[in-house]
């Protein structure tokens, strides 16, 4: 037989190239590792050649694999190995990247399907209240209206190629989204019967899409959570060179609130359907210009709070 210039078989050799670590075994006993195969178990060829599969992978579930033949996939150390058995030969792939790379995309779907949401709801509040006759002075509030969300669309698109942080900053007045809010929430807040008050306004820098996406995000937690005909408070503090927004409803109190800052995570008695994404986006968005964003009980009531920087003084 032909040995390579290491020693060893030429039939052997060669998948010493392959990314994917090949063990060969013969009725339970190694007969060859490939070098990805020596490096993800930490034994030379010449170590494992003769021993039993246990013995050198250490896992009965890939001992069982090859009995039987099939794949499965293990997480080992942090990452994420696609493991197929076929006769006489076990390969062994990393996937960890791809399984990254696929949940990021997944991550991303839910955050557009989320954001888009919000514009396109708009746009369909004005398009049904632009059915009816009424004032001409009423009717062009209306159109600006949902120039406003086309605008917000089209910026949206735009993200697409940049990622979903904050990309527009500017120096804004809290009164100026604050507004934008309440017109996009009318619907909403009279179908509750809710009450929404805003505090004092700050200047602060910030891109208004994303403080508008999380102003409405916060709200309509707090219309869906706290009881019909409620308040909503939405109350600014300067902190230093920082400003504090706060969100607060008269809902039950949270027993832990962390995990609702999850991606995909809804309360405990979320009504609905939803994708649990809400708190993720808001908190994404914060740490996206510094800020930090968590909730706590204040007063009685539950609060969703958020930083971002400030300016001094007002408009």
């Amino acid at each position: 037989m032909q040995r390579s210039p290491d020693g060893l078989p030429e039939a052997d050799a060669w998948q010493d190239a392959l990314p994917q670590a090949v063990v060969r075994f013969e009725e339970g006993r190694i007969t060859h590792l490939n070098a990805a195969a020596a490096r993800l178990w930490g034994v030379s060829n010449q170590k494992a050649v003769g021993r039993t599969l246990l013995e050198v992978l250490r896992r009965h579930t890939l001992e069982a694999l090859a009995e039987r033949g099939g794949e499965l996939e293990l997480d080992v150390a942090g990452r994420t190995l696609r493991c197929v058995a076929v006769p006489g030969a076990l390969i062994v792939e990393d996937v960890t990247d791809h399984r990254r790379r696929e949940a990021e995309l997944r991550e991303a779907t839910a955050i557009l399907s989320h954001e888009f949401r919000t514009p396109v709801t708009g746009l369909r509040g004005v398009l049904e209240a632009l059915e009816y006759a009424m004032p001409t002075e009423m009717q062009q509030s209306f159109v600006k209206q949902g120039l406003q969300e086309v605008e917000r669309l089209a910026r949206l698109v735009e993200d697409l190629a940049v990622g979903f942080r904050p990309t527009r900053a500017r120096t804004v007045p809290l009164s100026e989204v604050f507004l934008r809010a309440e017109r996009l929430l009318l619907p909403e807040l009279s179908a509750h019967a809710a009450q929404l008050s805003f505090g004092d306004d700050h200047l602060v820098r910030a891109d208004p899409d994303k403080l508008l996406q999380i102003l409405l995000n916060l709200t309509e937690n707090a219309l869906k959570y706290g009881p019909r005909g409620a308040a909503i408070e939405v109350r600014a503090a300067a902190r230093g060179s920082w400003v504090e927004v706060s969100v607060s409803d008269e809902g039950e109190a949270l027993s832990s609130t962390e995990h609702l800052f999850q991606a995909h995570t809804r309360g405990d008695h979320a009504p609905g359907l939803g994708s649990g994404m809400g708190l993720y986006i808001v908190r994404s968005i914060v740490q996206g210009w510094g800020g930090q964003a968590w909730a706590e009980r204040r007063e009685g009531r539950n609060a969703f709070v958020f930083t971002l920087p400030g300016v001094a003084g007002l408009v």
